[in-house]
């Protein structure tokens, strides 16, 4: 791929999961410099820069998004910004609705900010395809209503909201990209894929909300990277691209070939009651992203096959940061249950 038209890339999120992949497709790109910075919450983790921090091309901050003076040290000299910096779940969103707005909202408001203040070349903001909301039929185009049905998606849009608003205001040069459902390596297991996984592999089993049947597209993440990356080198500034991959499957079907690929008993699959406000499905057309050249690599079974070894191979990095995950999922989702039944 082809390198950056700029020195110095500020990254924020950058030792969460897609921030910490696309890090590493950045360097191996041959950017000039990178600036990390992140908070290291939950969710973050040095653990996923391993073989990042020692490049001389690095330098990282732990500092929060939603910080002025954190912000104003990261983005000094830099000349281009992506923002994966958020608080990602949907179930930590019903639960706690005000910190996904004061990082997710607030805290891409001061990345604009000082952005504008620093008059960088390109500002690419990370969303996702939930602030559609569901699609029942079709797939959404980057022009169609917004219409978020939890918080987390809701904080999304909004945050697209400021985005675009200091593109037409201030002359800010924005992208914004809306990326499906995406797994592989480092994904915090609180997420399906590796919630499942490191279930199976602790010999517990896969929840699945209500019948199963909700609807994903599923991208890989080195997919979703190398889209990212060619939405900030050759997107028009001011425009929505969608990252899709064309692999729509149901939860139900994702957790059957989590069960085969690890040798599994399908009774290990139960289903417990539905979340409120679940979307039904998600679909996203990608055709605009596609006129730039992009299309996925890896297909879902070679991208789950990839994403099961790793985390079999890996478990010194998972099961030191798993209990919290597990712990907080089945209070959620068993405390006060009525029925868990197992899958047919």
């Amino acid at each position: 791929m082809s390198t950056a038209p700029f020195r110095r890339l500020l990254v924020t999120g950058g030792a969460g999961f897609i921030g910490s992949h696309f890090v590493r497709l950045a360097l191996a790109c041959g950017i000039s410099e990178i600036v990390i910075l992140d908070k290291l919450t939950y969710a973050g983790s040095l653990l996923n820069l391993e073989g990042v921090l020692d490049d001389p091309r690095v330098r990282f901050l732990q500092g929060d998004v939603a910080d002025p003076d954190a912000v104003a040290e990261a983005i000094a000299g830099c000349e281009a910004v992506v923002n994966f910096a958020a608080e990602t779940h949907v179930d930590r969103s019903l639960l706690e609705p005000a910190a996904f707005v004061q990082t997710n909202v607030w805290g891409t408001m001061v990345l604009l900010e000082h952005a504008t203040r620093a008059r960088v070349a390109r500002f690419l903001h990370v969303s996702t395809d939930e602030v559609y909301g569901e699609v029942l039929n079709g797939a959404a185009k980057e022009d169609d209503p917004l219409r978020p049905r939890n918080p987390y998606a809701a904080s999304k849009a909004a945050a697209e909201h400021f985005a675009y608003a200091y593109w037409t205001s201030y002359g800010l040069p924005v992208l914004i990209t809306r990326g499906c459902n995406t797994y592989g390596p480092y994904q915090y297991p609180e997420k399906f894929i590796p919630l499942a996984i490191t279930n199976l592999l602790s010999g517990q089993p896969i929840p699945i909300y209500g019948d199963g049947l909700q609807e994903r597209d599923w991208l890989f993440v080195d997919d979703h990277c190398r889209a990212i990356w060619m939405v900030l080198l050759h997107g028009e500034a001011g425009q929505v691209y969608n990252i899709g991959a064309s692999e729509h499957r149901p939860n139900l079907a994702v957790a059957r070939a989590l069960v085969e690929l690890l040798g599994a008993d399908p009774e290990t699959i139960v289903h417990v009651a539905d979340r409120p406000g679940h979307d039904r499905r998600y679909a996203v057309d990608w055709s605009r992203l596609a006129a730039l050249g992009w299309r996925p690599r890896i297909s879902f079974a070679e991208g789950l096959a990839k994403t099961v070894a790793w985390y079999c191979a890996r478990q010194d990095w998972w099961r030191a940061r798993r209990d919290d995950a597990f712990a907080a999922y089945y209070t959620r989702n068993y405390k006060g249950r009525a029925s868990v039944s197992r899958s047919s």
